[in-house]
């Protein structure tokens, strides 16, 4: 009982009994905990005994990457597990991340070998995770918010919603004088959906890992072994990285090319359904895309204008081209490294394309129920 309440007050955790049953102990968060609504309840985990007891063993957690997937994972597994130790490792960290680039509309294309029902559990995470955020004082700061619009189609889909469209808000199908504005497109959808602006939100994910006990280390990690043995468990966020620091031939560079201007008339996104040309008005400015080949940005915007006249009287603020982790599906799954005899755990969480914010929350959560799996089975070895 000694240690069962010394549990509780160092994990903020609750004993689903009052006795050890062998060396485990099955625990939830409870509904006052800091981190009850960033980690769903249903994610219940048996804690070994070595787990519950973080003077024994400090976990250290290596967490590669400070883009949105990195720092959202980093969060979460500090939060939901305070006996872990969490280092994010990165070369580039924001403002320099290639998420700092991202246009952060929530939305997102399905992915061909992932079950359409984990990619919409993905997808409402984040939602869910962003519309707390953006309900509360923290919106401004965070740079998330709501945004509302239109996406148009020039001919009518075979599916006409999304996996993702009971996610958003008001999603419907365009009337007829909401097409007019648009003669060239036969169909269209609206809904409202959530800006999340990786300038202003990156910065507040390391205020909060910070608050967490996290720390974050300016170093690019070239071996994943040579990191097992400094840590006790790797999750690698890397994105494009991944090519060079695991082999992955199916890692890609996919190029992403935006505008950025002042045009503070325009309130309402526009969409075309193919990706090459959208409008997303934003706090600082309206960004203005895009392309995934090589185009200059008079293309841009001349697709854009043909879109919004209105953007012709437009100020240009700035521009941004960069290379997204594409890959054919996202990788969210356990695997390892051998560091001299010693097993060391590795959760992947990349491969994300340019859906890295609209998928960034919910994969985290994935990856963090991972890493329990990983400490479940194998506490951690000791390292030499």
């Amino acid at each position: 009982m000694t240690v069962t309440s010394s549990v509780q007050w160092r994990m903020g955790i609750q004993t689903r009994s009052s006795s050890f049953k062998g060396m485990s102990l099955t625990v939830t968060p409870p509904a006052h905990s800091p981190f009850s609504t960033q980690v769903p309840r249903s994610l219940l985990f048996v804690a070994p005994f070595w787990y519950c007891c973080p003077a024994m063993h400090r976990v250290k957690v290596a967490v590669v990457g400070a883009g949105v997937v990195g720092l959202s994972t980093a969060v979460v597994i500090a939060e939901a597990l305070p006996h872990c130790s969490v280092t994010v490792l990165a070369d580039r960290f924001t403002p320099n991340t290639t998420s700092d680039g991202a246009a952060g509309i929530l939305f997102a294309s399905q992915f061909p070998d992932v079950p359409v029902e984990q990619q919409r559990r993905w997808f409402k995470r984040t939602f869910d995770h962003l519309l707390l955020i953006a309900s509360s004082p923290e919106a401004g700061v965070a740079g998330v918010f709501l945004s509302s619009g239109w996406q148009i189609f020039r001919e009518v889909p075979p599916e006409k919603k999304p996996y993702w469209s009971d996610c958003v808000l008001s999603f419907g199908t365009m009337t007829d004088a909401e097409l007019k504005r648009f003669p060239q497109y036969k169909f269209g959808q609206a809904f409202t959906t959530i800006k999340c602006e990786c300038p202003s939100y990156l910065p507040w994910l390391q205020k909060r890992l910070e608050k967490a006990g996290g720390i974050m280390i300016h170093e690019k990690v070239t071996d994943l072994a040579e990191l097992g043995l400094r840590y006790d468990v790797i999750v690698n966020c890397s994105g494009l990285g991944s090519r060079e620091l695991l082999g992955d031939e199916d890692v890609h560079p996919v190029r992403g090319q935006v505008l950025r201007v002042h045009a503070p008339w325009l309130q309402h996104f526009v969409r075309v359904a193919d990706g090459h040309t959208y409008i997303y008005p934003g706090a600082g400015g309206v960004t203005l895309g895009g392309t995934r080949q090589a185009a200059d940005s008079q293309a841009i915007f001349e697709r854009c204008r043909r879109l919004e006249p209105s953007l012709g009287s437009a100020r240009p603020l700035g521009e941004w081209v960069g290379l997204r982790p594409g890959r054919r599906n996202p990788r969210v799954e356990r695997g390892h490294v051998r560091v001299h005899g010693r097993r060391v755990p590795v959760v992947h969480n990349y491969g994300h394309g340019g859906w890295g914010i609209t998928l960034s929350w919910g994969t985290a959560l994935d990856a963090l129920d991972l890493v329990r799996q990983c400490l479940n089975e194998r506490p951690p070895e000791a390292r030499l």
